[in-house]
């Protein structure tokens, strides 16, 4: 057998170091390319934050009837809120390789931007631990928008969701993110 258990060795190494570079060294990833949990057990404790945003477009009659509380299933505003903050609780439930935090902060506001005709959405999760909290943040701002348009669905079917993204982020390693 040419070059032997050695050889073999090494080539399964050069094989990992190519499909690290592959893959841009995403650290979900193992060496052949399956899907891992990342261990963070020996990453440092520190305070982490994150805010995303986004927005739901309507409508102008279904703006002005969530403006005025005229929504046949209720306050469209504070059903929103509760299920963003209840979303971000649950993101490792929905996204497969996010870890369960202890989160000590949800905070989901929601904003009638009149200019853009619709609903702006903020949230923020923060905790001291070991790994981020950016899809908490992100997921919270995503099922808000979807319960926006579930309340308000029976009128307005045109609803965009979108532009919705990661504004901040502090903590960690990484440091601090500022959107452009």
């Amino acid at each position: 057998m040419r070059g032997g258990k050695g050889a073999a060795t090494r080539g399964k190494r050069r094989e990992e170091r190519d499909l690290a570079g592959v893959m841009g060294g995403f650290t979900h990833l193992d060496a052949e390319g399956r899907a891992v949990m990342v261990d963070v057990s020996g990453k440092a404790e520190t305070e982490r934050r994150a805010t995303a945003k986004g927005m739901v477009h309507v409508s102008a009659d279904t703006f002005a009837l969530i403006r005025e509380g005229g929504v046949e299933k209720g306050d469209v505003l504070s059903v929103a809120r509760l299920a963003g903050i209840m979303a971000a609780k649950h993101t490792p439930d929905l996204i497969p390789l996010c870890h369960p935090l202890q989160l000590t902060l949800v905070q989901v506001d929601l904003r009638l931007d009149e200019g853009a005709c619709g609903v702006e959405i903020t949230a923020t999760c923060g905790l001291t631990g070991r790994t981020g909290v950016e899809m908490e943040a992100l997921t919270a701002v995503a099922v808000a928008a979807l319960t926006i348009y579930d309340m308000c669905k029976a009128r307005d079917r045109s609803m965009r969701i979108g532009d919705i993204r990661l504004v901040h982020k502090s903590g960690g390693k990484s440091g601090t993110y500022e959107a452009p």
